[in-house]
């Protein structure tokens, strides 16, 4: 019988996560509580998103601050909190110009309106089709799974929106031929999150920007999961050297506050005109209180050296547990505190083990482990982390030699 036509209760959330069985109460630091006490250290952030940790200091006290006078206002209004955060991430990036909103998808959302918008406000409609790469993820709406054109998210759920080419991650040629009188933009993560922590090499970032500039494309950067530090610099186009035309950041951007933002320079964002993009919550006092505040610990005086630095130790000590285990770890990648653990068993099963010995971490495309820690976590966290990965690998070992 049809699960539909069954009398199987229903249950009260709708059953599209596969969670875990373990429910967390409380969280402080690095770390986070679950009903029975137990402690667990989060490698995970919420999926790069508390990346100050859990209740830190500042960010409560600017949370509840705001709450006292003011939780949402309508864009209808000026919203001070909302000028204040985009004058600041204008003055740290390539950008002239921001939109907020509350999510990741909906920072891609308008991205992708705004390259049609881009193309349309100079007369030529039709060029409306944008190039992205296999192995992305840019959010779970119909026009975002469209884009990064995954069969695994798309099931179910076609017909795909037209507009987008998908091609292999670096490969240049395929792109040039990709492009065509209908094209308008580039869309690509410098580093794929889901898609297994695969880095897009400066050189082919630079020959993206090249094609676009020679065929007139908007080029747009989703770093949803690679901006806000996370990468060691406040955001990862900046290793590169490249900058884009349009910039997608949530995540980590509100430290847990759901919060998103699409950031371009004024050219690609002369078509954003007044009535043609809007958001009801989307930049309300509380989220850009929270922005602003992540901002404050992030552009303190060496707070991202002391996250490249220690960065670098976690990197170091991954790589050594992966020339100790070969057959358990096959490589690392990735940058910053985004990093991934290529494995041979499957990854779901080497988290599993991870986080009944108390560490949290996120699987990813590619049988990939990641490890995405808060930027707040000290040497002490990374040697515990460490060393419960090496009693993962020497059990996993084991295992294989025994076979």
């Amino acid at each position: 019988m049809n699960a539909l036509m069954s009398n199987a209760p229903v249950p009260p959330l709708l059953p599209v996560y596969k969670r875990a069985a373990v429910t967390f109460e409380r969280g402080e630091g690095a770390y986070l509580f679950d009903r029975e006490g137990r402690r667990y250290l989060d490698f995970g952030s919420g999926i790069a998103v508390t990346l100050l940790g859990h209740g830190h200091p500042h960010l409560v006290a600017t949370l509840k601050a705001q709450a006292e006078k003011l939780w949402h206002c309508s864009n209808l209004y000026g919203v001070a909190a909302q000028e204040q955060l985009a004058e600041r991430l204008v003055a740290q990036s390539f950008a002239d110009t921001v939109f907020f909103c509350n999510s990741g998808a909906e920072a891609l959302e308008c991205a992708i309106k705004m390259a049609r918008r881009f193309q349309f406000h100079r007369g030529q409609p039709e060029r409306f089709g944008i190039i992205a790469f296999e192995g992305a993820f840019h959010g779970r709406t119909i026009a975002t799974i469209s884009a990064a054109g995954q069969d695994k998210h798309l099931e179910g759920f076609r017909p795909e929106l037209p507009g987008f080419d998908h091609v292999p991650l670096g490969d240049l040629a395929r792109v040039e031929a990709a492009i065509g009188p209908q094209t308008a933009a580039i869309l690509i993560e410098p580093i794929q999150g889901e898609g297994g922590i695969r880095s897009a090499e400066a050189g082919f970032l630079a020959e993206l920007r090249r094609l676009a500039d020679e065929h007139d494309l908007l080029l747009i950067f989703d770093e949803v999961q690679t901006g806000m530090g996370r990468s060691g610099r406040l955001f990862a186009y900046q290793w590169s050297g490249v900058t884009p035309d349009v910039m997608t950041l949530a995540k980590g951007l509100g430290g847990g506050f759901p919060i998103g933002a699409c950031l371009a320079t004024a050219r690609a964002a002369s078509g954003m005109t007044a009535g043609s993009h809007g958001s009801t919550f989307g930049g309300n006092p509380l989220a850009c209180a929270c922005g602003n505040a992540v901002l404050d610990v992030l552009l303190e005086n060496g707070f991202l050296a002391r996250v490249e630095e220690l960065a670098k130790r976690l990197r170091h000590q991954v790589e050594q547990l992966a020339a100790a285990y070969p057959g358990v770890i096959q490589g690392v990648r990735g940058q910053g505190f985004l990093l991934g653990l290529v494995c041979t068993p499957p990854n779901t099963e080497i988290s599993a083990k991870l986080m009944a010995r108390g560490l949290l971490t996120v699987p990813a495309g590619d049988n990939v482990v990641r490890l995405l820690p808060p930027l707040i976590i000290g040497p002490a966290e990374i040697d515990q982390a460490v060393a419960t990965l090496d009693e993962v690998c020497q059990e996993l070992a084991g295992q294989e030699a025994a076979q």
